[in-house]
């Protein structure tokens, strides 16, 4: 099959196309800086730095007084050069300081230290996709952060970034094991199918799937597979929006109903070449330890579940008939999963340009160990390279960004977190005297034989982007934004026979291998136009554009068994038997009209209308075009004339908005009969099953939804707060309705009337505490209450949902049963009888719901500087409840949590748990397994954390235009929980929870 790659056919033509656009514009960048300065004959050369009393700002504007055209910016050490007489004086403005008039008085070097001003914030422009927009002027609800708020932050994965630092969104990290994934959901959980709940990323305006492309049965070492946002390198990204309403997101259409995250990357900046190196090393380690049994606890544990049972020790209870050392101890927590995760990062960074061409150009390299015993370890390194020019009359723009990234994982095929929990601490040694592993003459199966079980994966990440702009006459300008992206995923999975016991005499015979390849590679083309006209005191903008856009996907996943060695494992080819398990092609296609029509009279009332007629491959012939839209409002009352002069409100806005949008998160070719090989051969043939039923209904998912927000700033905005309102319904859900049995099929995918309702309430608060010369202080506190809950499912109590879903209650539902205690006479665990009947039955008794969902979350950051000291710490928290961690029965040869020591000996006794069995007692055992699908097995999680802290130092230099700046900077340092079953955040049972980082590096410019 013949298609196109950029990894086999167009490195050459992107070689060519970047050789050309450096010779095209490096006479540019050769220019001296007041080349532009040559029609005016300066009286002589004022020079200087710009600083915000600590460290260099860039990218300042520096003018004349007395010239209108004589003006110039700041590089990356802050520095300026400007000429002027010795009469004038200099206008030195930047966003979000306060502008300065500073008279030269004869000096030829002037030194500026900028102060920090809150209330020009509201002149910050928000990028909002299609367009941008100031803070204080937008309609919608956006989420925000910078290379402030990522830069001090030792993390590789994007979303990482974010935690803790936005309203209304929950993000939640699956495994600490590098390179693992993250859950992210935007206001809730708005379909019914879990993978169809992702919100659209946009990088530099190109669409970026976040859907894996791993494989389970390769990934086996994570509970999700790994994540495509790994390949982002977030020191190169510049800020990061997330439109959450429907004026934010109709513009997307049915791409954005889950909400949209924007990423920008840095750009150049004009002045002389500036260097930056950034190289910093550090550890991880796991944040919190279960608290297990000893050797003499867990003894004692067992010799009392046979006493209990009244039977006898069996030849292979080794941990307690005396084969085993019965006064050895060994803490497998710290043995398996105790170890050191050493980090090594470097980051570097070229920049610099003239007024009208600035070009950057960044590397990266970064490689991090495993807390796991063995030689694991998962790399990363990349390019970047951004470029804006625009031409002499500034009428044509070009911006040209690049990014080349690769990862190489090298991890176990299993995690070590189960084996922790759950050995004996009187088991053996892991080695033998030689050095090799002890398997204590066949007694046991030791841990460490999943060494030898590997997972790896290569990964390479190609995205390019393109943007063209032309200004026809003042005001109306067309563009045209082009984006390609390619994703190419190599993943192996090795299980040799050394995993096994010798005493089972497995051979290579049974050694496997599995191979999963999958590339991804799409491309855009987003033609627009737009107009800006100012009537009078209104301004009128309009946008219209048409989005096309095309995404292939490749899969060969194959397996292979019966090596004659285990040498030949990595080769498939050297298998007896291979197996193609799947080998598929997907092709999504997209087509998209959107507008947009925003009027702003007198900064005071703005309405904001957008809308999009979408197309999707997705769906079957009558259903594969929709149209969304929106409405948003605001009113900027603080503009009024009552409170213009008002000295304490410095800021009001009420904003509205109310719109649908849709989703086609279904996956490819879902409405179509689809069929599979069996992958048995028959007489020389290989036949093909069913797998799916054509449903020419197959239709879109829809999102409505309504906001309301009030925004208020107080004593120049000193004190800041925004609270909003909102309510998603999600209706026409994709689930599968169940079918006859005679059709061969369990279910169909179609769309069912049901309705999933978040509702919510969201508060941010921004306080500028003291400013002051050498010390200031900033709080922010962003806090969100939600609710999920699901309000219509025609048919539920009769479907296969029926005991995994209730009307009016969240879709993250746990149904347990209700637990009563343990009987005092009986010493086993005891539950409520619901339907009377004499018996615990199921689904009968089964009737008690809990919500997992988050009751509320949020974050507290504090930012502090102290003359050349900055302090930056946030404080993540979320109050909800969690399941306990299954550890089966106590009293079998299992390690338990110490907690268990309370338990029931005699008649009489009250404790919180059972006797010890070794699960000989049928009723004990059954108690068990109820107990852990009760709600005593529910507890609550809830969580504060330290989840970012950065002390940095700027050291004294010899000259200004060198900078260094020492960072010390942690994640997850410090978590205060009453959970007692590991880590708060990820409690699926048997995966390594996030990691406690701590680096220290140093960031030197020049």
């Amino acid at each position: 099959m013949n298609i196109f790659s950029f990894y086999k056919d167009g490195k050459a033509l992107y070689c060519l196309f970047f050789i050309w656009l450096c010779l095209s514009f490096s006479s540019l960048f050769a220019k001296s800086y007041d080349c532009y300065d040559t029609f005016f004959l300066p009286e002589y050369q004022i020079q200087g730095t710009i600083t915000d009393g600590i460290n260099p700002l860039a990218g300042v504007t520096i003018s004349v007084k007395s010239k209108s055209n004589s003006t110039t910016i700041s590089d990356y050490s802050g520095q300026y050069t400007i000429s002027a007489s010795t009469q004038d004086t200099l206008i030195v403005s930047f966003v979000g300081f306060k502008r300065a008039l500073i008279p030269i008085n004869g000096r030829s070097v002037v030194n500026v230290e900028l102060l920090f001003d809150t209330t020009t914030l509201q002149e910050i422009k928000i990028n909002a996709g299609y367009y941008s927009v100031k803070e204080s002027e937008r309609t919608g609800s956006i989420a925000r952060i910078t290379s402030k708020d990522i830069e001090i932050q030792p993390v590789t994965n994007v979303l990482a970034t974010m935690q803790g630092r936005m309203a209304g969104v929950n993000i939640i990290q699956t495994t600490g094991v590098p390179g693992g994934n993250f859950d992210i959901k935007i206001r809730g959980q708005n379909s019914i199918r879990s993978e169809g709940n992702a919100p659209l990323y946009i990088i530099d305006g190109v669409p970026y799937a976040s859907e894996t492309i791993g494989y389970n049965q390769t990934s086996t070492i994570y509970p999700s597979t790994t994540s495509p946002l790994n390949s982002i390198n977030p020191d190169t990204i510049e800020s990061i929006e997330i439109l959450k309403d429907a004026d934010a997101t109709a513009i997307y259409g049915s791409r954005g109903a889950n909400g949209v995250v924007l990423i920008t990357t840095k750009k150049g900046k004009a002045g002389k070449t500036t260097f930056t190196v950034t190289p910093s090393m550090g550890s991880g380690t796991v944040t919190k330890f279960m608290k297990l049994m000893n050797t003499e606890q867990y003894l004692a544990m067992r010799k009392e579940a046979f006493k209990n049972d009244n039977i006898p020790y069996s030849s292979s209870d080794y941990d307690v008939n005396g084969t085993w050392d019965q006064n050895r101890y060994t803490d497998w927590q710290k043995e398996l999963i105790g170890g050191t995760d050493s980090i090594m990062d470097l980051q570097t960074t070229i920049s610099g340009g003239s007024e009208k061409t600035q070009f950057l150009i960044s590397g990266s390299y970064h490689s991090e160990s495993s807390v796991f015993p063995g030689d694991f370890i998962y790399r990363k390194g990349g390019s970047q390279f951004n470029l804006n020019h625009r031409s002499q009359d500034n009428k044509f723009r070009l911006t040209f960004s690049t990014g080349y990234n690769s990862q190489n994982n090298n991890q176990p095929a299993f995690d070590f977190t189960y084996d922790a929990r759950s050995l004996t601490p009187n088991a053996p040694k892991l080695y033998d005297s030689n050095g090799n592993l002890n398997w204590e003459n066949g007694t046991w199966d030791n841990p460490l034989r999943n060494l030898n079980a590997k997972f790896e994966s290569k990964t390479n990440n190609f995205i390019a982007n393109c943007v063209l702009s032309y200004e026809l006459f003042s005001g109306l300008i067309i563009k045209s934004n082009i984006g390609y992206t390619d994703l190419n995923t190599l993943e192996t999975r090795i299980s040799p026979s050394s995993i096994y016991n010798p005493a089972y005499n497995v051979s290579s015979a049974n050694s496997s291998l599995y191979v999963n390849n999958t590339d991804r590679f799409s491309w855009i083309i987003e033609p627009q136009v737009s107009w800006v006209k100012q009537l009078g005191l209104g301004k009128l903008d309009l946008l219209a554009g048409a989005t096309f856009q095309s995404q292939t996907t490749t899969r060969l996943f194959q397996s292979g068994t019966g090596y004659s060695s285990n040498s030949l494992i990595y080769n498939l080819a050297s298998a007896k038997y291979v197996n193609v398990l799947l080998n598929d092609e997907t092709i999504y296609k997209y087509l998209a009209f959107f507008g947009r029509v925003n009027y702003n009279f007198d900064k005071r009332y703005i309405i904001n209308l957008t809308g999009r007629r979408d197309g999707s491959s997705r769906f079957g012939p009558g259903n594969q075009f929709a149209t969304f839209g929106a409405v948003g409002v605001a009113w900027l009352f603080s503009n009024e004339n009552f409170l213009k002069n008002s000295s304490w409100i410095s800021y009001g806005k009420l904003r509205s908005s109310y719109g649908t949008t849709g989703s086609d998160q279904i996956g490819d070719y879902q409405f179509l009969n689809t069929y599979s090989t069996t992958g048995i051969n028959y007489d020389g043939t290989v036949g093909l099953e069913p797998t799916r039923l054509y449903n020419a209904d197959f239709g879109w998912e829809t999102n409505k939804k309504l906001e309301a927000a009030l925004e208020l700033g107080f004593f120049q905005d000193k004190i800041f707060t925004t609270v909003s309102w909102y309510q998603n319904k999600s209706s026409n859900q994709l689930v599968g309705v169940p079918l006859p049995g005679t059709t061969g099929f369990t279910n169909l995918q179609s769309n069912l009337n049901a309705v999933v309702q978040n509702r919510g309430l969201e508060m941010t608060i921004r306080t500028n505490n003291l400013d002051r010369e050498n010390f200031s202080w900033t709080t922010s506190v962003n806090l969100t209450f939600a609710k999920n809950k699901l309000l219509s499912f025609p048919g539920l109590e009769n479907s296969p949902y029926s005991q995994k879903y209730r009307l009016n209650e969240p879709l993250n539902i746990e149904l347990v049963y209700q637990y009563k205690g343990v009987n005092p006479q009986t010493g086993i665990y005891e539950f409520e009888d619901i339907n009377k009947d004499g018996k615990i039955t199921f689904p009968e008794d089964k009737q008690k719901t809990i919500d997992l969902n988050p009751k509320y979350y949020g974050g507290l950051q504090n930012q502090l500087r102290f003359k050349k000291w900055n302090l930056d710490f946030l404080f993540q928290f979320v109050k909800q409840k969690n399941k306990i961690n299954p550890m089966g029965f106590a009293g079998q040869m299992s390690n338990q949590p110490v907690s268990k020591t309370d338990r029931w000996q005699k008649a009489g006794d009250i404790t919180a748990y059972q006797l010890y069995t070794t699960g000989y007692n049928s009723k004990a055992v059954t108690a068990d397994y109820l107990y852990d699908r009760s709600d005593a097995s529910i507890t609550d999680a809830s969580f504060v954390r330290l989840k970012n802290i950065s002390l940095s130092y700027q050291l004294p230099m010899p000259t200004k235009a060198m900078q260094c700046k020492i960072m010390l900077q942690s994640q997850n340092l410090l978590t205060f929980t009453k959970y007692k079953d590991g880590d708060p955040e990820f409690t699926s049972s048997g995966f390594l929870p996030p990691l406690k980082i701590i680096t220290l590096g140093a960031q030197l410019t020049f």
